[in-house]
């Protein structure tokens, strides 16, 4: 087996070969990291690395699987995490030059689950600067480069976990979403990305107790997206918002013949370039061909809740950031300091705004997912902006019209308000610049298993995304 088809390897079939000693995971670990030393000073999606450690684990990670007693449902498979959540004994930046290096002294829930599970960190991946943003560069850590196509960012903020997907550069990877943070990469980079229901997955306080704030999973496939969720989902003594309901989750592809799905092309509030549009429109009809009942609806949604929403986020964002770089301006990115400047304006009216909002969008997205068992949608209005892009003074473009620098090109704020929401982003192929383009499967609240239904059946029908060198990034390493 050539190191390239290991570096593509689902953690599903990986761990099945670990099991049956085809593969060690000594191997594994050792492919994804000639990769990384191979590809990334091309798109440098990584910031810590802990390879040789990673490598020691591996190989401990190995002699559990010759007795026959694995650590746990993840044990050896190479994860990348996103450069936020705190390991313990381990350096984090959150992309700042105000933190790179600090060494935390705890581990968060989510993260110590996935230790738990055996997952091996051989790395961190690379944020904008305190995650505010749906592209990743900073000015500790530079820009980080889409693999499809290095002119564009691969998105954000978990964009160094999929880029570092794309690029095959680790098994799994985590991120995190508080405006579309898993979704608009996963789409921007050609993976797979969950935002989960609001309190299936721990957060650390104050944030576990923003309906906005997720923990999700980040891979090439849906079921490896699914096998993940499994060990970062449940009730947490921590977090009072952790759910206690445990879901029971599907692995493999089953029939959605008969399944209701309702779509809109932009939410009735956004642009959508036309490419994005016939990639989403082509996706349906697989699911059509797959005995799905399609229908277009109107949701009557308005832009002015976006604001709110913006608004929101700020209050949160914003006056935090304000409070915590205090004195230390001059080091922060253009947009951390423009969040906090224009955090300032924000009337104290803004916080029920935005659940005022959010409750009008529910008053017909609720009814109407009684009628249908999801509603699918664009995940970005546009393949990705340029790498370089800054929301804090650039005005993109979308279908010719200029459009909001924050939530414009994206379709994703929508399901944070709405943040009970499950939200599977999953690619739809690719546009002319060859960057991937993305559709999102939105569910009824708490229904993780009925995006991720649709999403095995979608993918099985697909084939995948990643099958062979002819479906990945050419990266000068193939």
């Amino acid at each position: 087996m050539t190191d390239d088809e290991l570096c593509y390897m689902s953690a599903t079939e990986a761990l099945a070969r670990f099991a049956d000693r085809s593969l060690s995971p000594v191997e594994l670990m050792q492919a994804v990291i000639s990769r990384a030393e191979a590809v990334e000073g091309q798109i440098n999606a990584l910031t810590y690395t802990h390879f040789d450690e990673a490598l020691e684990l591996a190989r401990a990670a190995e002699a559990r699987y010759a007795r026959g007693a694995p650590a746990g449902p993840l044990d050896g498979v190479p994860l990348a995490v996103k450069d936020e959540g705190a390991i313990k004994g381990k350096p984090l930046s959150n992309g700042s030059l105000l933190l790179d290096g600090t060494i935390p002294n705890y581990t968060s829930p989510v993260n110590q689950r996935l230790l738990d599970s055996g997952a091996i960190v051989h790395t961190r991946t690379a944020t904008p600067e305190f995650s505010c943003a749906g592209y990743t560069w900073s000015r500790l850590w530079g820009i980080t480069r889409n693999p499809w196509n290095l002119e564009f960012t691969p998105g954000g903020s978990s964009g160094g976990s999929g880029a570092a997907l794309a690029a095959g550069i680790c098994t799994l990877a985590s991120g995190s979403d508080i405006g579309g943070s898993i979704r608009i990469p996963a789409s921007a980079s050609g993976v797979v990305g969950l935002k989960p229901a609001y309190g299936r997955v721990p957060e650390e306080p104050p944030y576990n107790l923003d309906i906005f704030c997720h923990q999700g999973p980040m891979a090439r496939s849906v079921g490896d997206a699914a096998l993940m969720l499994d060990v970062m989902a449940g009730p947490h003594p921590l977090d009072i918002a952790t759910q206690r309901d445990t879901p029971v989750l599907p692995r493999a592809p089953e029939s959605i013949r008969g399944t209701k799905i309702a779509y809109s092309p932009d939410l009735g509030i956004f642009r959508v370039e036309p490419e994005v549009r016939r990639n989403t429109e082509a996706a349906l009809d697989v699911l059509r061909d797959l005995g799905a009942q399609i229908e277009e609806v109107d949701l009557g949604w308005q832009e002015e809740w976006l604001e709110d929403g913006l608004n929101y986020l700020k209050l949160l964002m914003g006056n935090v950031l304000h409070d915590a770089t205090k004195g230390h301006e001059a080091k922060l990115t253009t947009y951390a300091r423009d969040l906090i400047e224009t955090a300032r304006d924000v009337p104290g009216t803004a916080l029920m705004r935005c659940y005022q909002s959010a409750g009008a969008m529910y008053a017909t997205l609720g009814p109407l997912l009684e009628r249908f068992d999801a509603l699918i949608c664009p995940t970005n209005g546009l393949p990705a902006p340029a790498a370089d892009y800054d929301q804090s003074r650039d005005v993109p473009v979308v279908d010719g019209v200029p459009v909001h620098p924050f939530y414009g090109w994206k379709l994703t704020l929508p399901f944070n308000m709405l943040g009970r929401c499950p939200v599977l982003a999953v690619p739809t192929g690719h546009a002319t610049n060859r960057v991937p383009t993305g559709m999102q499967i939105v569910g009824r609240p708490w229904a993780e298993a009925d995006v991720l239904r649709i999403g095995l059946a979608y993918e099985q029908a697909l084939g995948g995304w990643f099958a062979d060198a002819a479906t990945r990034p050419t990266l000068g390493c193939h």
